[in-house]
């Protein structure tokens, strides 16, 4: 989204997962939803468009000085008010740690500037690297919201997270490698003996599909790591956070389901998918789900 562009609704953006639900408790449903428009509109000025990577650099840089201004009790240039606006607030009641947003901004400016170099991720260890900045703040911040601030949880929240994003990854290669984002390590390439070719067809290929089963199989296995953390928290969040680690583990079934094939096609959640993802939130004390084979 170009940094002078109308403010997009949420309705314009497709969603694995709901942010700010009504389980989500009344008094955080505001500063949930600051904190997303936040990372979701850094994320566009990433993302969308025809622009060139100076110019997202520029404005990401206006917006990371527009984010200190308001964590200072100043006022913010006016390019992104609706962004601001709600934020401030938030900064102010819940003292969001502003490392944890930075690190967000972080990683939108190292995809501009991977992709513009036409550099990939080496391994999988750089790969997770970025994960740390791109995904794992945005669990942490919605912690802080909530008081939960010990070792273990926060942990585990970052293995949701992470496993989180990898699973989006690899639900939308056809996509990313369509803006020339080019998730799959070089080296997990190599070893499984897959060209660049092989993820931008629509013809099947095992060596391709051997892949991201493994890149599936481990993002899952890292969710259920993660998982107890839904287990241990109380109420309306507990409840939240089982919805979503659900959502993620239906995602990896739909990969598997079309053979991780996702370089022809992008699985997605979708109302029919809602009475399942209740009902194993429900069973999860009893009878959490068991990893995908890759």
């Amino acid at each position: 989204m170009r940094a002078n562009a109308p403010y997009r609704p949420p309705s314009e953006h497709y969603e694995n997962f709901p942010v700010a639900s009504w389980l989500c408790p009344r008094h955080l449903r505001a500063p949930i939803a600051a904190i997303y428009w936040f990372a979701r509109t850094a994320d566009d000025l990433a993302d969308e468009g025809d622009v060139r990577a100076e110019q997202r650099l520029a404005d990401l840089a206006l917006y990371r000085a527009d984010l200190r201004s308001v964590a200072a009790g100043r006022a913010h240039a006016g390019r992104w008010p609706q962004v601001f606006d709600a934020l401030a607030p938030a900064l102010a009641q819940f003292h969001l740690p502003l490392q944890l947003l930075e690190a967000l901004l972080d990683a939108f400016e190292q995809d501009v500037v991977l992709t513009a170099q036409g550099r990939r991720y080496a391994s999988d260890a750089e790969l997770l690297d970025y994960c740390s900045r791109s995904a794992n703040p945005v669990g942490r911040l919605l912690l802080h919201l909530y008081g939960v601030q010990d070792a273990a949880s926060l942990q585990r929240s970052d293995q949701i997270c992470t496993a989180l994003q990898l699973i989006n990854f690899w639900q939308d290669v056809r996509t990313d490698i369509a803006r020339a984002r080019w998730y799959p390590s070089t080296a997990q390439m190599v070893r499984f003996g897959v060209r660049d070719a092989d993820l931008q067809g629509d013809a099947d290929c095992t060596a391709a599909s051997r892949m991201l089963a493994d890149y599936t199989a481990t993002a899952v296995a890292l969710m259920h790591r993660g998982a107890p953390l839904a287990l241990q928290l109380p109420g309306r969040v507990g409840w939240e956070l089982r919805l979503v680690i659900q959502g993620g583990l239906r995602i990896a079934e739909k990969i598997q389901a079309m053979n991780h094939a996702t370089w022809r096609r992008r699985p997605t959640l979708g109302k029919g998918d809602i009475p399942l993802l209740l009902w194993r939130a429900w069973r999860m004390p009893d009878a959490p789900p068991r990893p995908l084979p890759a």
